[in-house]
Protein backbone atom coordinates (compact mmCIF):
# COMPACT_ATOMS: atom_id res chain seq x y z
CA UNK A 1 0.00 0.00 0.00
CA UNK A 2 1.54 3.23 -0.89
CA UNK A 3 0.91 7.29 0.81
CA UNK A 4 0.69 8.70 -2.91
CA UNK A 5 3.83 10.30 -1.84
CA UNK A 6 6.44 10.02 -4.96
CA UNK A 7 9.52 8.07 -4.18
CA UNK A 8 12.38 10.11 -3.25
CA UNK A 9 14.82 11.20 -6.46
CA UNK A 10 18.69 11.04 -5.90
CA UNK A 11 20.76 13.31 -7.75
CA UNK A 12 22.40 12.08 -10.60
CA UNK A 13 26.03 12.08 -9.77
CA UNK A 14 28.28 13.70 -12.56
CA UNK A 15 29.80 11.59 -14.81
CA UNK A 16 34.11 11.63 -13.89
CA UNK A 17 36.23 12.54 -16.75
CA UNK A 18 38.38 9.95 -18.35
CA UNK A 19 41.96 10.77 -16.40
CA UNK A 20 39.96 10.89 -12.63
CA UNK A 21 37.87 7.75 -13.57
CA UNK A 22 41.70 6.11 -13.67
CA UNK A 23 43.17 8.19 -10.78
CA UNK A 24 42.13 5.45 -8.17
CA UNK A 25 43.82 2.34 -10.45
CA UNK A 26 46.88 4.58 -11.04
CA UNK A 27 47.48 5.57 -7.12
CA UNK A 28 47.14 1.80 -6.74
CA UNK A 29 49.82 0.65 -9.47
CA UNK A 30 52.08 3.09 -8.23
CA UNK A 31 52.09 1.90 -4.62
CA UNK A 32 52.26 -1.48 -5.77
CA UNK A 33 55.40 0.02 -8.03
CA UNK A 34 57.18 1.55 -4.83
CA UNK A 35 56.47 -1.60 -2.37
CA UNK A 36 58.36 -3.80 -5.56
CA UNK A 37 61.32 -1.64 -6.04
CA UNK A 38 62.18 -1.55 -2.26
CA UNK A 39 61.78 -5.38 -1.51
CA UNK A 40 64.18 -5.46 -4.87
CA UNK A 41 66.31 -3.21 -3.35
CA UNK A 42 66.37 -5.02 0.20
CA UNK A 43 66.93 -8.25 -1.47
CA UNK A 44 70.12 -6.63 -3.54
CA UNK A 45 71.66 -5.06 -0.13
CA UNK A 46 69.98 -5.50 3.19
CA UNK A 47 66.68 -3.93 4.96
CA UNK A 48 68.83 -1.72 6.84
CA UNK A 49 69.60 -0.10 3.46
CA UNK A 50 66.47 0.41 2.62
CA UNK A 51 65.71 1.69 6.26
CA UNK A 52 68.13 4.22 5.76
CA UNK A 53 67.07 5.78 2.24
CA UNK A 54 63.26 5.80 3.79
CA UNK A 55 64.66 7.91 6.86
CA UNK A 56 67.30 10.10 4.94
CA UNK A 57 64.44 11.12 2.20
CA UNK A 58 62.44 11.98 5.57
CA UNK A 59 65.04 14.14 6.60
CA UNK A 60 65.85 15.62 2.99
CA UNK A 61 62.33 16.02 2.53
CA UNK A 62 61.76 18.23 5.29
CA UNK A 63 64.94 19.84 4.88
CA UNK A 64 63.42 21.37 1.21
CA UNK A 65 60.33 22.18 2.58
CA UNK A 66 61.49 23.78 5.69
CA UNK A 67 63.94 25.57 3.33
CA UNK A 68 60.99 26.92 0.86
CA UNK A 69 58.84 27.95 3.23
CA UNK A 70 61.22 30.11 4.74
CA UNK A 71 62.04 31.48 1.45
CA UNK A 72 58.48 31.97 0.35
CA UNK A 73 57.82 33.60 3.61
CA UNK A 74 61.32 36.08 2.93
CA UNK A 75 59.96 36.87 -0.22
CA UNK A 76 55.89 38.02 0.86
CA UNK A 77 57.52 40.20 3.74
CA UNK A 78 59.61 41.65 1.36
CA UNK A 79 56.83 42.57 -1.12
CA UNK A 80 54.86 43.79 1.73
CA UNK A 81 57.28 46.13 3.44
CA UNK A 82 57.73 47.08 -0.45
CA UNK A 83 54.38 47.87 -0.77
CA UNK A 84 53.93 49.62 2.54
CA UNK A 85 56.54 52.17 1.94
CA UNK A 86 54.85 52.65 -2.01
CA UNK A 87 57.25 51.01 -4.32
CA UNK A 88 55.46 48.64 -6.72
CA UNK A 89 57.14 45.16 -5.93
CA UNK A 90 58.45 43.27 -8.96
CA UNK A 91 56.65 40.76 -10.39
CA UNK A 92 57.96 37.55 -9.30
CA UNK A 93 58.50 34.69 -12.01
CA UNK A 94 58.12 31.54 -12.09
CA UNK A 95 56.63 29.14 -9.15
CA UNK A 96 59.67 28.43 -7.76
CA UNK A 97 58.65 27.87 -3.95
CA UNK A 98 55.51 26.11 -4.79
CA UNK A 99 57.19 23.44 -7.15
CA UNK A 100 60.04 22.84 -4.63
CA UNK A 101 57.99 22.49 -1.44
CA UNK A 102 56.48 19.67 -4.02
CA UNK A 103 59.75 17.92 -4.51
CA UNK A 104 60.48 18.04 -1.03
CA UNK A 105 56.90 16.80 -0.24
CA UNK A 106 57.76 13.84 -3.07
CA UNK A 107 60.81 13.23 -1.17
CA UNK A 108 59.17 12.53 1.76
CA UNK A 109 56.75 10.10 0.80
CA UNK A 110 58.32 6.60 1.36
CA UNK A 111 59.56 5.10 -1.63
CA UNK A 112 62.07 5.34 -4.61
CA UNK A 113 60.11 6.37 -7.65
CA UNK A 114 58.35 9.45 -5.20
CA UNK A 115 62.56 9.95 -4.67
CA UNK A 116 63.30 10.37 -8.22
CA UNK A 117 60.36 12.42 -9.20
CA UNK A 118 60.96 14.98 -5.94
CA UNK A 119 65.14 15.44 -7.18
CA UNK A 120 64.25 16.27 -10.35
CA UNK A 121 61.44 19.31 -9.72
CA UNK A 122 64.25 20.44 -7.34
CA UNK A 123 66.20 20.80 -10.38
CA UNK A 124 65.67 24.78 -11.46
CA UNK A 125 65.48 24.64 -15.53
CA UNK A 126 62.62 21.68 -14.79
CA UNK A 127 61.13 24.05 -12.57
CA UNK A 128 60.68 27.13 -14.69
CA UNK A 129 59.40 24.93 -17.58
CA UNK A 130 56.69 23.58 -15.57
CA UNK A 131 56.16 26.63 -14.00
CA UNK A 132 55.77 28.43 -17.04
CA UNK A 133 53.50 25.78 -18.84
CA UNK A 134 51.35 25.48 -15.55
CA UNK A 135 50.82 29.70 -15.82
CA UNK A 136 49.81 28.87 -19.43
CA UNK A 137 47.96 26.53 -18.46
CA UNK A 138 45.81 28.73 -15.76
CA UNK A 139 45.50 31.62 -18.59
CA UNK A 140 43.87 29.48 -21.00
CA UNK A 141 41.19 28.12 -18.69
CA UNK A 142 40.96 31.47 -17.79
CA UNK A 143 39.79 32.08 -20.94
CA UNK A 144 38.19 29.73 -21.84
CA UNK A 145 35.66 29.43 -18.95
CA UNK A 146 32.07 29.96 -19.04
CA UNK A 147 29.73 32.78 -18.17
CA UNK A 148 28.94 33.17 -14.58
CA UNK A 149 32.03 30.76 -13.67
CA UNK A 150 35.00 31.34 -11.73
CA UNK A 151 37.19 32.44 -14.52
CA UNK A 152 34.82 35.42 -15.51
CA UNK A 153 34.63 36.16 -12.04
CA UNK A 154 37.92 36.57 -12.02
CA UNK A 155 38.24 38.45 -15.05
CA UNK A 156 35.17 40.96 -13.78
CA UNK A 157 37.50 41.74 -10.51
CA UNK A 158 40.51 43.21 -12.74
CA UNK A 159 40.33 46.42 -13.67
CA UNK A 160 43.00 47.80 -16.55
CA UNK A 161 44.76 50.79 -16.30
CA UNK A 162 45.95 52.57 -19.18
CA UNK A 163 49.84 51.64 -18.37
CA UNK A 164 49.15 48.15 -18.59
CA UNK A 165 48.97 47.66 -14.83
CA UNK A 166 46.22 45.99 -13.23
CA UNK A 167 44.34 47.31 -10.12
CA UNK A 168 42.49 45.01 -8.43
CA UNK A 169 38.91 46.18 -7.09
CA UNK A 170 34.78 46.64 -7.87
CA UNK A 171 32.89 49.68 -9.46
CA UNK A 172 30.01 50.77 -7.23
CA UNK A 173 27.75 53.53 -8.89
CA UNK A 174 25.78 55.67 -6.05
CA UNK A 175 24.65 58.04 -9.11
CA UNK A 176 21.89 55.42 -10.42
CA UNK A 177 18.48 55.99 -9.33
CA UNK A 178 16.83 53.45 -7.08
CA UNK A 179 15.45 50.50 -8.38
CA UNK A 180 11.49 50.98 -6.88
CA UNK A 181 10.11 53.43 -5.13
CA UNK A 182 9.68 53.84 -1.79
CA UNK A 183 6.47 52.36 0.42
CA UNK A 184 4.62 53.83 2.99
CA UNK A 185 5.61 50.73 5.31
CA UNK A 186 9.37 51.03 4.57
CA UNK A 187 11.60 52.11 7.89
CA UNK A 188 11.99 55.85 7.70
CA UNK A 189 15.62 56.79 8.70
CA UNK A 190 15.66 60.47 11.11
CA UNK A 191 16.60 63.67 9.84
Amino acid sequence: MTTGAPPPIRPARPRRSGPLRFLPLGIAAWLVLEIWLLTVVAGATSGFVVFLLLVGGLVLGSAVIKRAGRRAFRKLSEAVQQQQSGVTPAPETGGGSALTMLGGLLIILPGLVSDALGLILLVPPVQKALGRYAERTFERKVREATPGGLGDAFQQARMHRPDGKVVQGEVIRDDEPPTRSPRPDDPQLPH
